[in-house]
């Protein structure tokens, strides 16, 4: 099942990848992006390919 990996040291807080998931799998808390709903991925990697720090991966 694939799920979306936050390096929350390199994430900015952007918003870039709520803004882009389809399934509402992420939120920012704290300003920094965190996965809120990991069962609703459905691994697109839409997060993954529109971050502009590089600071999501999504694990198979």
């Amino acid at each position: 099942m694939p799920r979306p990996v936050v390096d929350k040291d390199a994430c900015t807080g952007c918003g870039t990848c709520v803004s882009v998931c389809p399934q509402s799998v992420l939120e920012i808390v704290n300003e920094r992006a965190e996965v809120v709903n990991p069962d609703d991925c459905i691994g697109c990697r839409a997060c993954e390919s529109s971050c502009p720090s590089g600071s999501i991966t999504v694990e198979d």
